[in-house]
């Protein structure tokens, strides 16, 4: 299941949905939320693992899951996947089929194109931005049975921004393992000069702007404004470290900053309506 990753996804999910103005929140409904989308997104990673087994092999962080240990057979792996998968959508389409259809979006989007892609171009992290993004516009569509609305895709839009210097800095450190295993991550051709370093800073530069977008859309006030700003300027602080110096170790405080930054701005947008 990828039970640690799969929470922060269901968490921006739940944001997505208490954040509605002037929804009557229900506990109930949360708990349903809650559980249709970590099924769904176990569905998904567990699908991830099926079709990447044999390169799991290959990589030291990846070798001991289920899978490549040898713990779980394909076929069992196969029935976990389909029974998440469905439980989970019936759930979301007791909120309405808007949702349901989403997450099997999601679902489709990262199991079947954004995993292949991975070995064939970077152009795999612009792919899997989208379904990484797209639970907190889940969790909106649960509430309101619609997203044509700019504050509708609020959180999306930041959440997109935000993956790409959280992916490539992982990239980053673990590039030898991924080479290793014929996957294409970086944006440039193997760990070398400045190119993801800089990527890193232009996309942690666009979060700052979006610091505001909330307040424009009516989502939130000044506490989310400055947590947003905060987060987004320590990103980009310390992607510039990572310009000036491409070390594992300047990547690796991107990508701390990155496992701080989007909490961070869930938790801000929350306290922001309630308080």
């Amino acid at each position: 299941m990828k039970l640690n990753l799969s929470m922060l996804v269901v968490f921006s999910s739940v944001v997505g949905y208490v954040i509605v103005p002037e929804l009557k929140v229900e506990f109930k409904s949360v708990i349903l939320l809650l559980l249709g989308g970590i099924l769904v997104t176990a569905a998904a990673n567990a699908s991830n693992e099926i079709l990447e087994r044999d390169t799991d092999k290959l990589m030291k962080r990846t070798m001991n899951r289920p899978l490549p240990d040898t713990r779980m057979s394909v076929i069992e792996a196969i029935i976990f996947s389909a029974i998440t998968l469905v439980l989970g959508l019936i759930i979301l389409y007791s909120f309405n089929i808007k949702s349901a259809l989403l997450a099997l979006f999601c679902y489709v989007l990262y199991t079947f194109i954004y995993t292949p892609l991975k070995r064939i171009s970077p152009i795999s992290v612009l792919v899997g931005a989208i379904p990484g993004s797209l639970p907190c516009l889940i969790g909106w569509v649960a509430a309101t049975n619609h997203m044509g609305s700019l504050a509708a895709w609020t959180l999306f839009i930041i959440q997109f921004f935000w993956q790409f210097p959280h992916f490539w800095a992982i990239a980053w450190i673990g590039h030898e393992d991924y080479e290793k295993a014929g996957m294409k991550m970086l944006p440039s051709k193997g760990k070398v000069g400045q190119f993801t370093a800089s990527q890193c800073v232009l996309y942690s530069a666009i979060l700052i702007p979006l610091s505001a977008l909330p307040m424009v859309v009516g989502l939130g006030g000044f506490i989310s404004v400055i947590g947003l700003l905060l987060g987004g300027c320590w990103m980009l602080y310390k992607s510039i470290l990572f310009l000036k110096d491409n070390s594992d170790s300047n990547a690796r405080q991107v990508m701390f900053a990155s496992f701080v930054y989007l909490p961070l701005v869930l938790i801000t947008l929350v306290v922001d309506k309630y308080v």
